[in-house]
């Protein structure tokens, strides 16, 4: 008897190096498995989607208001449920080109184009915040600000032009959706965005991947953005994509174009690739938290 529990001490000691090498190998392989065919997956579905796309909203097209009402997920319903007059009527998607006009896109443009002139990625996506100063350079980010030759860069008037626009995106918000204005705030991440069709050299730079802004951004309740170009004749690709169950559905930027949505699950989408020229665009993105609240 004391022999077998021995042996049985000697087995225990040895076995777990064996079986833990053991399962550190069928591990290795079997999530090498579900990667290769999860991606093999993805690629089909996305694949297969491609073919069954709907164009929302066309760049060819004025609108003055298109909208599609989609199911709330669950999730962001459990959330904004706290914020009763910041609460939506109806999650939705919801087109305008009425919001603001082609002077301002053109001022924005200009604050935008300003910024970007003093960073860029290396890749093929920037943004420049100028809440926060984060510009895009190479490889990372830098503070606009700490700059000493963008020390007068921007005037009063580009900030104030940029506080009437984001106050004219808010109210449309409120209004579409049927929020109180006054409990809808602003938040971070906003930005300004410039797409090109550089090959991305870092995660950042692969703004393509399909993605739920409330789960990427946690203050997210409401997104918006503002397009400062025209698909088609500033850029190639760069279509804006809400991916639905049956088919997907596109909207083409269009010069002065503003884009809102609900930012939970019932709004998962991705941004095509750039193929030629450069897409601007300004994100505008509100909460019903006031603690994220930025001015």
């Amino acid at each position: 008897m004391s022999e077998i529990r021995k042996r049985n001490k000697e087995v225990a000691i040895e076995k777990p190096s064996v079986i833990d090498n053991k399962i550190e190998n069928k591990t290795t392989i079997f999530f090498s498995r579900i990667v290769v065919i999860s991606s093999l997956l993805i690629v089909v579905y996305f694949s297969s989607k491609d073919e069954k796309v709907i164009t929302f909203a066309s760049q060819t097209e004025t609108l003055i208001g298109k909208g599609l009402v989609v199911e709330c997920s669950q999730d962001y319903i459990n959330e904004i449920n706290k914020y009763d007059e910041c609460y939506p009527k109806e999650c939705k998607r919801f087109v305008t080109d009425q919001v603001v006009s082609a002077r301002e896109v053109d001022n924005l443009l200009k604050i935008a184009k300003k910024g970007f002139q003093f960073g860029g990625s290396d890749g093929g996506a920037s943004i420049l915040d100028l809440h926060s100063g984060a510009l895009s350079k190479g490889q990372h980010f830098i503070n606009i600000y700490k700059i000493e030759a963008t020390k007068y860069l921007f005037s009063e008037n580009d900030y104030n032009i940029l506080r009437v626009i984001k106050e004219k995106i808010k109210y449309a918000v409120a209004q579409h959706f049927g929020a109180d204005p006054n409990k809808l705030y602003l938040t971070s991440p906003t930005f300004f965005s410039e797409l090109t069709s550089r090959k991305p050299s870092n995660i950042h730079d692969e703004y393509w991947h399909p993605h739920v802004d409330k789960e990427t951004y946690r203050s997210f309740h409401y997104t918006s953005l503002l397009y400062l170009g025209d698909y088609g004749v500033d850029f190639k690709g760069g279509r804006f994509v809400f991916i639905d169950e049956k088919f997907n559905r596109t909207i083409e930027p269009k010069k002065g174009r503003v884009s809102m949505f609900t930012s939970g699950r019932e709004n998962f989408h991705y941004v095509e690739k750039v193929t030629s020229g450069v897409r601007y665009a300004l994100t505008v993105a509100f909460t019903c938290d006031k603690q994220f609240e930025i001015n």
